[in-house]
């Protein structure tokens, strides 16, 4: 039992030790603007952020924002490490607790994947498998209350909810134009999708 804990723990250091390392790579290479960069089970991906993607962002934090203010820790494309081998997520949108911090006890920089409340996650051509497979499962891993995939190509969106056992219980599928109640998650609110603009799949 000593054994495989000691293990598990050296797997865990071993795979942040890889992330630290490929992160740094990223920045060190012309990643084109317009791209977003993450780390899914070890594989670099790269991904353009269309209009109709940035605008689904924008409204998803403007309904946040209106909801719980200006000082929500509230943020886009910022690395946050997820359970599983080596994934370090840079979510579309993640809302983190009020108490979180950026420096950790252990003195490690970054944002904790246990202070996240919610995630929303946008569809880009390309990025679907990730999407909703791998990232969908280390979320769920992650215990994340509160998953959304907004998906501009089947004007649709994925909400999960009520993670256990590395998966989500709940999932709801509602169409770009109808309202999403969330005032029974952390979040307390409901969102619309009306103006959730879709996106031609040939684009």
């Amino acid at each position: 039992m000593t054994v495989e804990l000691t293990d598990r723990i050296e797997m865990a250091e071993s795979n942040d030790r890889r992330l630290d390392y490929m992160f740094e790579l990223l920045e060190r290479m012309p990643v084109p603007e317009g791209y977003k960069a993450e780390i899914v089970e070890g594989t670099i991906t790269m991904s353009p952020q269309r209009s109709a993607h940035w605008e689904i962002i924008r409204r998803i934090v403007r309904a946040l924002e209106d909801h719980f203010g200006m000082d929500i820790r509230v943020m886009s494309d910022v690395r946050i490490d997820l359970p599983g081998h080596e994934n370090g997520f840079s979510p579309d949108v993640a809302l983190l607790k009020d108490s979180a911090e950026f420096v950790q006890p252990d003195g490690s920089r970054g944002w904790r994947y246990q202070d996240v409340e919610f995630i929303a996650e946008v569809i880009s051509r390309g990025t679907a498998a990730n999407d909703y497979g791998p990232k969908r499962d280390a979320y769920a891993l992650a215990e994340v209350p509160v998953l959304l995939i907004a998906d501009p190509y089947t004007a649709t969106c994925h909400v999960h909810t009520h993670p256990k056992g590395g998966e989500y219980q709940s999932r709801l599928i509602a169409k770009f134009g109808e309202e999403i109640d969330l005032t029974g998650t952390v979040l307390g609110l409901t969102l619309s999708t009306a103006e959730f603009p879709s996106e031609d799949r040939r684009a």
